[in-house]
This record gives C-alpha cells, structure tokens and sequence, in this order.
C-alpha cells in the first residue's frame, strides 16, 4: 500500500470518528449544563429554605395581649391555623343532631355513679377542641342545674377576663391598652378568684364582653352556642331578657393565645390553676423524675415559688400547655378551683388532698351528695396529666404533644402539628419516631391495652352498682345513718377510684398497669362495702364452731425445723 493510499485510509477513518466526537462532547455539554443547573437549583434551595428556618413566619398581623380571636394569629402563621380549625373535622357540625354519642346510653352504670350529680343528666364523648365550648354551652348539665363560672377556665379563652376583672379589684388601669400592654399574672390570679365562684351565666356573659383583638367583626372562627342551649336556659329557668350572655360578642374556646406568648410564640401557661398547683406540687416532698425543673428548683435557695413560665424546660411546656385543662380539679361554686397538687400527682395523694380539705365555713369537702345513699362523695373531671405522670412515656421524657401534636414539615420548618388528635390517626409521626414496629402492630398494642382496661372498668362498674344496692337495702332494713358511716366512706374510695380511670380520657394507655391498680382497688372497696353493708341488715350470724371441718395437714409446720450450722 502506497503512502497515499495510507494517508487516505487514515483521513476516511477520521471523518467517520468525527462525528462520534462531536456527540460526545454535546452529551458532556449537556450534563455539564444540567448539572450546574441541578447543583444551582440545590444551593437556592436551600438558601432558601435556610432564610425560611430564620424567619419562621412573616408577621403580617401585629398582636398583643388581648388578641384572643384566633384568625389574626392565623394571617402570622396559616399552616398551624389550619390544624387548629382541623380538630372541627370537615366543618364545624352544630345542632341537636350533631352531638355525639351519650356514654350514659353506653354505660349505664354511669348514671348511678353520677346519681345526684350534673353529669347523670348529660355526659358525651368528647370532640375536638373547637367544640370544647360549644359543647358546654349546650349541655343539659348547664342548662338544667347550676354550674359555676370556674367551669370556663378551661372549655374557654379567658386570659383577658381574668387579666381584667382582677386589674380592676386590684386598682389598675383596665382599658383596652392596659390589657394589651403585657399580661400581669398576678392580676390574672386575682381575677381567676374573683370570678371562680360566680354563676356560670353570669362569667359566660362577661366574657363577651371582654376586647378579643378583632372589634370590627363579630363572626367567630368556631361558632358560638346557643345562649341557655338548645332550649334557652341555664339552671333549669329561661334566660331573662337582658341577660349579659345575650349581648353580640364573642367567647372564644381555647385559642393561640393561652399557650403562645403573642411577641414570640414561646409557649408559656397561662391558666391560674396550674400555676398554683404545680407551684405547690414543686413544695411538696413527693419525687417528680419526669419534670426536672421542678428537681432542679427544690435544690436552689427556693427564694421565690416556682413558676412553670421561667424554670421550666422547653420540653417540660410541652406538656404543661396541656395540663392547664386536662387534670383533676375542684370546679363549682363553694371554693376557688384548685388543683390538688400539694401532695403529689398520685391517685391517692389527690385523694388525701381532698380528704384534709374544708370548705370556707369549716365544713368537711366533698363534691356532692350520692342521689341514692346519701353518702358524701367526690367527683373527678379528667385527670390525663396525673395518669400520664404515672406511664412509662413520662418517665422516658415524651411529652403530650410528642403524641398527640407531633412535629411534621412545614417547607424548611419542623413544626407541631395543631391538629390535636389521637396518636393512632396518625401513627407514622406520632409513635414510629421511637418505636420501629408497623402500624398494624402498635395500633394493636394500643387497642388491647384499651379493650382490656375497658373490660375491667365495667367489672369495677357491676360492683359499684351491687355495692349501692346493697347499702339501699341496709337502709330499707333500718339500718342507722350512724352504722352506715364506715360503709359510705368505702363507698367514697370505691366511686373515686373507678371515676378516676373513666373520666380519664386514654382508657388506661397513658399508664396502664397504673389504671389496673386503682380499678382494681375499687372492685375491692365495692366489695367491702357490700359486704359490711349486708351484714349490718342481716341477723348476727351463726357460730361456725361446731361444723365439721378437716383439720389443716402438712401445710403449716407446728414446730419450728431444727437448724443445723453444718448445712
């Protein structure tokens, strides 16, 4: 082959690998360009995303202390505003045929513990909390008997009534910008006593009047019951004319602001009772591992009582937040609320609070008089933060809103969700953060821990009911009110008990071996107060001596076994 010839060959080849070269250099090109794009799009993105962890939210509008509608809140920040109007489900259901299932027709057993009680009338599941107040307004133990303002402490807003019925006994300023200015919670406490042992009616009628940080409308974000409820009462009588409840205002449920500080959004209590009862719980001697700041603060020099809002931990509020409403407490006209704290969390250290407890005028505390035996009793409300104060997810640091407001994004944010609801409608986030089983399988563990307390709650539920029949057929025999004292304070500690676990809103799960003990503690004081009650009627029994009985043999020695010091 000739040196042209190769030359030739050569040039042919190169025309053919030519074009190869050139789509490959356009395909480098081209991923060269989608990678800068890509690796561009990533960096703005999370620039982005940092500023948005920066600036959480952008304020667009300005609150303050009486910024009690939630709505303006909501402009601030729209995704936790959209969890909170969530807990009404689809939409707000209101009316008559809207309320849920009564546990009375459920639980018939309940109308008999709560005979001579507000709550054998009307006693409902629960809804979510923007029905909270609706519900009350509505429920016939409202508008049949009487009920005490104290019961709004909890079912509605009222950081701003306290703040400014107590300026006002106090000798402050109560116009609009005084309230606005900061919350005095000395002055809040003051209020919160001032108003505690009034009417219902009377505080519900206040409340509208207070200034909710909106005064140019008047449609709430929840609406508003129906003064004296479906039938327009309150007590049993019709509402008068011109009675302060039938004035165009709002009283709002529990809102943003009863939790969030309104300049920062920290989280803070605001409720007078927790103040006070954690205050005393943090003075009492009673080991509280699951809150150390309360630890932290009886080691100090304990020169001024413990407030939750500066000593306690962020994670601490997490939980404080929603113990302001669901705990035990005295709520009705002849006290200020309280919350029985002083000795400790324990159902048995709350009942010895009300046990040394006296009324004003010296009488010995109770809450009502039992319908059927006369017998003086107490009456629990919900008492999940003192149960859960019990249950291992305490002791390992889980907060109430770790289950039941889990944290979920928001673009760059983590946030709590404001959808407050059960863990088990949401497991993924709710309970999979630390347990790696399915949800199939906690959902499991959860139901069977339910369905077993519930089974035992109605065994301890047919033992009351046999314990009250017994004491009436003791009294029918003419048995004395004299003979009868010890059996009706069995009766007290029995109805306590098995109220404690079914006013308790977790069927026994936020500590179950817990809500075991204390259910089956009142299987057995039902049981012995039915037994001391049929032997009072009863004639004396028979002596046993002369029956025929085997002697007992080879169970319990005589004599004591010889010792030997070589074994």
């Amino acid at each position: 082959m000739t040196t042209a010839d190769t030359a030739g060959t050569r040039t042919t080849a190169a025309r053919h690998q030519r074009p190869g070269r050139v789509l490959l250099l356009g395909l480098v090109f081209v991923v060269a360009v989608v990678g800068t794009l890509l690796v561009t799009w990533t960096l703005i993105t999370m620039f982005g995303h940092k500023q948005d962890a920066r600036q959480p939210f952008v304020r667009v509008a300005e609150l303050s202390e009486i910024s009690i509608d939630p709505e303006p809140w909501g402009l601030n920040w729209p995704h936790q505003f959209d969890g909170y109007k969530a807990t009404a489900g689809d939409e707000f259901y209101g009316g008559s045929s809207a309320m849920p299932e009564s546990k009375l027709d459920h639980q018939p057993w309940l109308r008999r513990l709560y005979a001579g009680y507000a709550f054998s009338l009307d006693y409902r599941e629960a809804r979510g909390h923007a029905y909270m107040l609706y519900d009350q307004g509505v429920t016939e133990r409202v508008t049949k008997k009487q009920q005490a303002g104290a019961c709004l402490h909890c079912h509605a807003s009222t950081n701003v009534l306290y703040h400014k019925v107590g300026r006002e006994a106090m000798g402050l300023p109560t116009d609009d910008a005084s309230l606005a200015a900061e919350l005095n919670m000395d002055a809040v406490i003051r209020g919160f006593e001032e108003v505690s042992t009034m009417k219902y009616q009377d505080v519900l009628g206040l409340l509208k009047t207070m200034p909710d940080g909106t005064p140019d409308e008047n449609e709430p974000v929840v609406p508003q019951p129906p003064v004296g409820g479906f039938t327009g009462e309150f007590a049993g009588q019709p509402v008068p004319e011109g009675h302060p409840s039938l004035i165009t205002g709002e009283a709002h449920p529990v809102s943003c602001i009863d939790c969030h500080n309104p300049e920062t959004m920290a989280l803070r209590v605001t409720r007078p009772g927790f103040i006070l009862g954690v205050a005393a719980l943090a003075e009492s001697d009673e080991p509280v591992p699951h809150l150390p700041s309360v630890e932290r603060w009886r080691r100090g020099d304990r020169s001024e009582r413990y407030d939750p809002n500066k000593d306690a931990t962020r994670q601490e509020m997490r939980s404080y937040v929603c113990g302001q409403c669901h705990v035990e407490y005295y709520c009705a006209t002849g006290d200020t609320l309280e919350f029985p704290w002083g000795q400790g969390l324990k159902m048995e250290q709350l009942e010895a609070h009300w046990n040394d407890k006296q009324f004003p005028d010296g009488t010995d505390f109770y809450d009502y008089k039992h319908g059927e035996t006369g017998a003086e009793v107490l009456k629990v409300q919900h008492p999940e933060f003192e149960l859960w104060s019990q249950g291992v997810h305490a002791r390992s640091g889980v907060s109430c809103s770790d289950c039941h407001m889990p944290y979920e994004r928001d673009g760059a944010m983590k946030v709590s969700s404001h959808n407050i609801q059960s863990p088990l409608k949401n497991i993924n986030n709710a309970c999979q953060q630390c347990h790696n089983d399915s949800e199939d399988v906690l959902r499991e563990k959860v139901e069977t821990i339910q369905a077993r307390t519930v089974a035992h709650m109605e065994r301890a539920g047919v033992a009351m009911t046999e314990m009250i029949d017994a004491i009436l057929e003791a009294k029918a025999a003419g048995v004395t009110e004299v003979q009868l004292a010890h059996v009706y304070e069995l009766q007290r500690k029995s109805m306590w008990r098995l109220d404690y676990i079914s006013s308790e809103n977790s069927k026994g799960f936020h500590a179950d071996q817990e809500a075991t003990r204390i259910l089956g503690e009142s299987i057995d004081y039902s049981r012995q107060a039915t037994v001391a009650a049929l032997r009072l009627r009863a004639p004396e029994a028979p002596s046993t001596e002369d029956l025929p009985i085997e002697p007992i043999q080879g169970v319990t020695p005589t004599e004591e076994a010889p010792f030997d010091p070589a074994n």
